[in-house]
This record gives C-alpha cells, sequence and structure tokens, in this order.
C-alpha cells in the first residue's frame, strides 16, 4: 500500500504542477493527512480508500478539469492495478465530496464523510482564508467577493461535518475566521 501512495502523491503532484489557485497540490496533500487524522477515530474505515480518496479528491474537480467519470483518478488506479470494485469505491468516496454537487447531502459511506470532512476543514481557518483569495484573485474576484464567499459557505462547514473528529477541529479554524471578518469589517469601517 504504501508504495501505492507514493504513486498517487507523485501523480497529484504532476497534475496540480500548475495550479495556484488553492486547489493544487498542497490541498491534497493537507487534506490526506486530515483525513488520516480522522481516519484513526473510525476504525471500520478502509485506510486504501480513504488514502487515495483523499489524495485523488480533486484530480477530477469540475473547476480544475473538463473530464468524465473521474477519468483522473481511475486512469491512475487502473494503472497501479487496482480492481474495479475498490476503484468504484475511490470514486464513490471522491464524488461524495463536493460541497456545491452534493449540498444538504452527507456521504453514505465512512470514507466519504472521512473525506469530505478533511476537505472541508482545510476550507476554513488560516488556510480556509488564504485559500479563498488565491482562489479568488486567480478568478478575479474582488476581496469583498471573497468574503462574500465565507458568509455563502465556509462559516456554514463547522456544523456539517460528519464525524466526531472533524466536529472537534473544526472549531477552533471556525473561530478564527469569526475573529478575521471581525477585524475585517473593524478596518474597513
Amino acid at each position: 500500500m504504501r508504495n501505492m501512495i507514493d504513486e498517487a502523491i507523485n501523480y497529484i503532484r504532476e497534475l496540480f504542477a500548475e495550479n495556484a489557485d488553492g486547489h493544487g497540490f498542497e490541498h491534497a496533500m493537507r487534506v490526506y493527512r486530515n483525513a488520516l487524522l480522522i481516519a484513526e477515530t473510525e476504525p471500520e474505515a478502509d485506510r486504501l480508500v480513504v488514502s487515495l480518496g483523499a489524495l485523488l479528491h480533486d484530480a477530477d474537480d469540475h473547476k480544475l478539469f473538463n473530464t468524465e467519470n473521474n477519468a483522473n483518478a481511475r486512469r491512475f488506479l487502473e494503472a497501479q492495478g487496482v480492481d474495479r470494485e475498490t476503484a468504484d469505491r475511490i470514486c464513490e468516496a471522491v464524488n461524495s465530496v463536493s460541497f456545491s454537487k452534493n449540498r444538504g447531502k452527507h456521504p453514505e459511506t465512512v470514507e466519504g464523510r472521512i473525506i469530505q470532512d478533511a476537505d472541508r476543514l482545510d476550507a476554513i481557518g488560516a488556510i480556509g482564508i488564504a485559500r479563498t483569495f488565491a482562489y479568488g484573485g486567480k478568478h478575479s474576484r474582488t476581496p469583498e467577493d471573497s468574503i462574500a464567499h465565507f458568509h455563502e459557505k465556509l462559516l456554514l462547514l463547522k456544523d456539517l461535518m460528519n464525524t466526531e473528529k472533524a466536529k472537534e477541529m473544526a472549531e477552533s479554524r471556525h473561530a478564527f475566521m469569526e475573529q478575521f471578518l471581525k477585524e475585517w469589517e473593524q478596518e474597513i469601517g
């Protein structure tokens, strides 16, 4: 399994080599690390599905790639000799992560819940603030447009976590965002 994880890390490093909008290699690695932390408290989770799903969760993101049926993720998994059933489970978990595509839904599998939480944790706190402005800048959004994103999505995430570990991890990150927004309001008057 370790060799396959290393190969996945190399694959996403290449796949996201040109990305600077907050959805790149570093983001995938943080999601992977968060997912492993959460998985420690969810013993029924399949570690291979969690690990590869976390690493590949943005490999076919509609904001980044024009692919269908998880083509980038499946290409990697097939090249690694992952059986179809496991590949389908990984892709099912990956497909349950997106906030915009899964609004109001919780993933059906524990692996999907873990990966969704890990991704959402990286959208809040100091990292989340930095990613929001990086994405906004790349897509010609004003700082005010990015601030609106906090109210439309980011401040909702703490209460949408699936696992107890992620709920615990989200508390301080959420508080940091609230403090940031208070400071923002104070500075702009």
